[in-house]
């Protein structure tokens, strides 16, 4: 069977189209044909050893969502039946509860292969059916970045109708986010650097946006949109450069929700505010398959549908990738397979 794989050395170059036997399901294991995968920035670090022994081992097969059919179960499987279409979790070894070391290091697409091949054989346990409405290529988006913007908006952010949420940027983790803290009645600001997105995300439900470029101290810009009482949750995506902004602007007891390191992974800011606003700052690296089931059964109540910008053939991954580096997208990158 076709995969792609990281093969001979680690680095983007050595990412290779190659074959694989097609494995078999065993007690307790599915096969899924996958249909789609989508891109997070974490696949443009994995092939870069980015994490260190935690990447994983070569030859390492790369991506880490995606969605298929289901074509054959082993012996004892209850969860699912062939025909079902799911999406393999994130987290595999992750159902619910509290993370440790162990949850969190059973990731997809980096060290366990991940999602782009053929035919994927997974633990019963660590797939997900997924509801008929979306599509293939819409579905392959779900285990990482909306299952991240979840856990931000509703696991840990608790958010609720009339909590203020500022959200940053157009990336498939922050349109998710827009779209799950509307559909639970909150005022969403955005920020970002282009017009045209700006506009795009408040035809999908935004109240109020930014335009960081123009207004480099966005912080300030805030205060009126939230009448000086600050945000009841930030998604922080930018790291470096936007959180101490972000500190400026979260309301006493509010929730900063770290999520990404866009702009760099050093802090130099004062940690004050962190204190004497009495800030929580809540690292969300995705989350369990508990949340997973919870956050579809929310999306198929209000018939919420990932925002993708751009569908690439599965011998482009390598150019998905390089589109996706460029951070041109509004919403999702995906491969069709």
């Amino acid at each position: 069977m076709r995969v792609f794989q990281i093969e001979g050395e680690w680095g983007i170059d050595h990412l290779k189209l190659s074959q694989r036997p097609e494995p078999k399901a065993r007690d307790g294991q599915v096969l899924v044909r996958m249909r789609a995968s989508s891109l997070n920035y974490r696949d443009l670090v994995v092939p870069e050893r980015g994490y260190g022994s935690y990447t994983g081992q070569l030859p390492l097969i790369p991506i880490s969502d995606g969605v298929g059919e289901v074509i054959d179960v082993g012996a004892g499987v209850t969860r699912v039946r062939v025909g079902d279409r799911v999406c393999p979790t994130y987290f595999q070894g992750w159902i619910g509860g509290e993370p440790d070391l162990q949850r969190l290091t059973q990731s997809l697409g980096g060290p366990i292969d991940g999602t782009m091949t053929e035919v994927m054989c997974l633990s019963e346990q660590g797939v997900v059916p997924v509801p008929d409405y979306l599509s293939d290529i819409q579905a392959a988006s779900l285990p990482c970045a909306a299952l991240t913007a979840w856990s931000a908006v509703v696991t840990y952010g608790h958010v609720k109708s009339g909590d203020r949420v500022l959200v940053q940027g157009c990336g498939g983790v922050a349109l998710f986010a827009l779209q799950f803290a509307k559909s639970l009645g909150a005022h969403v600001t955005v920020i970002s650097s282009s017009e045209e997105r700006m506009n795009r995300a408040i035809a999908l439900g935004a109240d109020a946006v930014i335009n960081y470029r123009e207004q480099p101290e966005w912080a300030k810009a805030t205060r009126e949109i939230t009448q000086g009482r600050g945000y009841d949750l930030i998604l922080e995506l930018g790291g470096e450069k936007t959180l101490p902004q972000s500190l400026r602007c979260v309301r006493p007891g509010g929730t900063l929700a770290m999520i990404g390191i866009l702009s760099g992974s050093s802090v130099n800011t004062s940690l004050g505010h962190i204190i004497t606003r009495q800030v929580r700052l809540q690292g969300v690296t995705v989350g369990h398959r508990d949340g997973m089931e919870a956050m579809l059964r929310a999306m198929s109540q209000h018939k919420i549908e990932p925002v993708t910008d751009k569908v690439f053939a599965f011998e482009e991954l390598k150019e998905a990738m390089m589109y996706l580096k460029s951070g041109a997208q509004f919403g999702k990158v995906c491969i069709a397979h």
